[in-house]
């Protein structure tokens, strides 16, 4: 997708590169709430924003007037096919949602007062693109349960919810786990036929010395009609099985090891 509310959910207060140099905020907040709060805000800047995203309808390409030094304008299309809705700043005749360049991303930025850094737009970007390429894929081992009904499913619109726990994360935080730095709702196409919701949660890994980030995606169905209900009890049961599958194999072959077969 585009930059949608939270366009990077990416929790870069534990970046090696220090990412929240090009979001400054108060330390004490995450960038992708940041990012939230940058697309909200979007509001406030131009009376044509996109209802599905609530982004503005045009992204300049045109440096602002204190950049440093003009940025890349060219546009990655992704893998995630777009649904009939057609906002104003995705390219025409596209069935593929296309992604911001680094100069729309930073003009998206310095709309809402913020000081992003030029040096950091590429790989802002780049993270971007990656984590909604994969997240798709996540969406899409969901939809192979409906393969033969929907082929083709595709991407309706998004958006961003970082400031509401979905009832799993907040079952999760009551737990003892960490909650999620973010959330994102996609609404999903199934050929014309279904509209289903997923709920995407992100988590930071557990830091370790001397490694990069890492980062968790929980992608699964909005729990909001007995079909996405039983989708959710078919997947689970799938997973309890490959693991049943996996433990019985491991101690089959340190039966056979120990007995010298």
């Amino acid at each position: 997708p585009t930059m949608a509310d939270n366009a990077c959910p990416v929790d870069r207060r534990n970046t090696k590169h220090n990412m929240q140099q090009t979001c400054p905020v108060d330390h004490n907040s995450s960038s992708a709430k940041a990012m939230t709060e940058l697309a909200k805000a979007a509001e406030g800047c131009s009376s044509d924003v996109n209802p599905a995203n609530h982004m503005p309808s045009q992204l300049s390409q045109m440096p602002s007037q204190d950049q440093r030094y003009a940025l890349p304008t060219s546009r990655m299309e992704s893998t995630i096919p777009k649904g009939d809705f057609q906002p104003s700043h995705q390219l025409e005749g596209k069935d593929k949602w296309t992604y911001p360049s680094p100069q729309q991303f930073y003009n998206a930025m310095k709309r809402k007062g913020y000081d992003p850094k030029e040096e950091d737009m590429v790989s802002v970007v780049a993270i971007h693109n990656t984590v909604n390429e994969k997240t798709w894929q996540k969406v899409m081992e969901w939809e192979q349960l409906h393969a033969d009904e929907c082929a083709n499913p595709r991407l309706e619109k998004f958006s961003g919810k970082a400031n509401d726990l979905s009832v799993k994360a907040r079952i999760s935080t009551w737990m003892g786990s960490r909650a999620p730095f973010d959330r994102h709702d996609w609404v999903v196409d199934r050929c014309g036929k279904k509209k289903v919701r997923y709920i995407i949660d992100f988590y930071t890994g557990t830091p370790m010395v001397g490694m990069p980030i890492t980062m968790h995606l929980d992608v699964r169905p909005a729990p909001d009609s007995p079909g996405a209900v039983w989708d959710i009890v078919r997947m689970q049961g799938k997973e309890w099985m490959h693991s049943a599958k996996e433990t019985a194999q491991d101690y089959t072959s340190k039966i056979r090891s120990f007995l010298g077969m």
